[in-house]
């Protein structure tokens, strides 16, 4: 759409051509609740003339029904789109709207402003190249405002526009627009933006949104949209090293092998060279191919398929480089992590880190510090919070090719996944890699797991018991080893409260605690049935996610859970320590069973109830699972 209509004499493909020709913003419109984001738009839209007739008739029919401005129109309702928007007279969604004037096209991305709603704003920001700033000229710089900003640093906007709105309702102040622009400028001054516009206006009212107005004589700059045709805003994503993520490895016949998948940055010839991570196998570009024929070149955001020169293993997965100047490759990386989730992030556990390209299994391994978004603080802490902001260290199962955060947005981004409901629960900005996994490789020793195993007649395993406390776990692993060294077995018993008293006596009991507790017992389990050994871990152990975790440390039949599913009631009439009266009483938090969860095991390979069956019954059928898979062979 545009401004000027065509008349019959117009030469229409020179006016698609040199519309296609046009540079395209991305913006993102945030800020505090209330503070006018959508009437913006909404007004930017209409004072543009880029509304047909029956969108004004259906703005204006909307008006009357969900208006919220009296008699005047309510331009919000363009962009809030949702009915529970429309009725609560707030954003929840980000809302997508295209449209372009003489000099430029626009997308813009009219963003949530409500806290619970921060990581629909992340989305929003992603992918934009300014951000709006609304402030509210009653309320001044607001804690989400600051949020809003520090996120928008953080995921590489340079560029701000800071639009103190609503000046119509303190009368077009001078010094109000002041305070406020030196009040954000103080804030954002370790921010790293490369350019602060502030503008004053009234959105509602139409004041500086198209055009300057009359009303604000003192302002010496620019109205919104005029500032928005000319803004330069960043080096081209075609300036990159050259990156395509392969999404698809395209076999139509025999005769044709292919690599599918859109550029992420830089441009492609036929005849370059490139590199393909993670193998690093080289070739050079043979043909460019898309459904309308062969290109000369592939530029950023064109979905193509490159084919090569030579045969080479390519997967879906790979990502296919410059030759001079590839991505780098890590299994350990140090990041910014903006926390999406009600439960909060736990170090040591194991969740699901998608990049452009692949998902891998990965875990934070430090919380190195939170930022208070206030004050840009670094702060201590052992977990993040719903909206909280991290710096982190990962750890991941298999290397992947990235690029720095700072460097490339595309290949430098990825989204943390729970493992249990798939919810994305996390986003990620990678700054560095740790280096670690280059400098530290795993010895070959002559004497392996195998030949521990083989002299000891026996093949090493875990027995996880799992369960409530007062179950009975240690008082049945005591058992089945007992009988494991009378069959002349080598054994060795991890139980959660002797192993508190040494390995992890500096941890406590929240969900954070528990997680390291059962990483460092499953760490220490994969050594011992590196030894050869028969070991038993007697741990509550309550979360699934963790007992995966300890499961995957080791290889295919080395981990046999053991559930002890006595019940609750069961337990708590035991109460051998007295434990559970005192949680009853509230003398003891995080108590499992009571105020924390346990989540019992979908899949375990025994399951034994102690209320049910003597202890001694129940070590008995754990020996003779063991024997007859093979575990005790002579």
């Amino acid at each position: 759409m545009s401004v000027t209509a065509l008349s019959p004499s117009d030469n229409v493909v020179e006016y698609l051509a040199a519309h296609e020709r046009k540079s395209m913003l991305r913006f993102i419109t945030c800020g505090s609740v209330d503070d006018g984001k959508s009437t913006l738009i909404g007004r930017l839209l209409y004072d543009s003339k880029l509304l047909y007739d029956d969108q004004i008739s259906a703005l204006e029919s909307d008006t009357r029904k969900h208006g919220t401005q009296g008699e005047k129109i309510d331009f919000a309702l363009l962009v809030d789109g949702l009915a529970a928007e429309r009725e609560q007279g707030i954003t929840i969604d980000v809302a997508y709207r295209f449209f372009s004037t003489e000099k430029r096209k626009f997308i813009v991305a009219d963003t949530p402003g409500h806290e619970q709603y921060t990581r629909n704003m992340a989305t929003g920001a992603s992918t934009a190249d300014l951000a709006v700033i609304l402030i509210d000229a009653r309320k001044g710089v607001l804690t989400q405002t600051r949020r809003h900003s520090f996120i928008v640093s953080l995921l590489g906007i340079r560029h701000v526009v800071l639009a103190v709105n609503k000046m119509d309702l303190v009368d077009y102040s001078e010094s109000t627009f002041d305070r406020i622009e030196a009040d954000y400028r103080a804030f954002a001054r370790d921010l790293g933006f490369q350019s602060i516009t502030a503008i004053p206006m009234s959105a509602l009212e139409g004041v500086n949104i198209t055009r300057k107005s009359r009303e604000t004589p003192w302002h010496q700059g620019s109205a919104l949209l005029p500032y928005l045709e000319t803004i330069k805003v960043r080096t081209s994503l075609a300036e990159k090293p050259f990156r395509l993520p392969v999404q698809w490895v395209n076999r139509p016949n025999l005769d044709f092998r292919g690599f599918s998948g859109t550029v992420a940055s830089g441009i492609v010839k036929p005849g370059d060279e490139i590199v393909v991570l993670p193998s690093a196998k080289r070739s050079k570009v043979k043909s460019i191919v898309t459904m309308d024929g062969d290109l000369d070149e592939a530029r950023p955001d064109m979905a193509v398929t490159l084919t090569l020169e030579d045969e080479i293993d390519i997967s879906r997965g790979d990502i296919i480089c410059a030759g001079k100047a590839p991505a780098e490759q890590t299994d350990q990386f140090a990041a910014h992590l903006l926390w999406m989730a009600e439960d909060k992030l736990l170090p040591g556990r194991q969740y699901l880190l998608k990049t452009a390209n692949r998902v891998i299994p990965a875990t934070v391994t430090e919380l190195k510090h939170k930022i208070n978004v206030n004050t840009l603080e670094h702060m201590s802490g052992k977990t993040l919070e719903l909206n909280e902001v991290g710096f982190c260290n990962f750890n991941l199962a298999q290397p992947v090719a990235f690029d720095a955060y700072k460097d490339n947005r595309r290949t430098g981004a990825f989204i943390l996944i729970d493992r249990r409901t798939n919810a994305t629960v996390g986003a990620g900005m990678i700054d560095f890699s740790l280096r670690r996994a280059q400098n530290v490789h795993w010895q070959d020793l002559d004497v392996n797991k195998n030949a521990r195993a083989s002299a000891k007649h026996q093949r090493p395993c875990v027995l996880w018991f799992t369960g409530l406390s007062g179950s009975g776990k240690s008082t049945v692993a005591n058992l089945v080893e007992k009988r494991l060294h009378d069959l002349g077995r080598h054994t060795y018993t991890l139980d959660g409260d002797n192993v508190r008293h040494g390995l992890n006596k500096d941890l406590g009991f929240t969900d954070a605690d528990r997680v390291e507790n059962i990483r460092r017992v499953g760490e220490t389990a994969k050594l011992m049935v590196d030894a050869g050994i028969i070991v038993l871990v007697s741990f509550i152990s309550p979360f699934q996610s963790e007992r995966r975790m300890a499961r995957e440390l080791v290889e295919d039949g080395e981990f046999i859970e053991v559930f002890i599913s006595t019940p609750l009631e069961v337990c708590e009439q035991r109460d051998v320590k007295g434990l559970y009266a005192k949680a009853r009483r509230g003398e003891i938090k995080n108590f499992t069973g009571i105020d924390s969860a346990y989540e019992t095991p979908a899949n375990a390979e025994i399951d034994l109830d102690t209320s049910e069956i003597p202890a001694t019954d129940a070590a008995d059928r754990i020996v003779e699972y063991l024997k007859e898979n093979g575990y005790l062979e002579a």
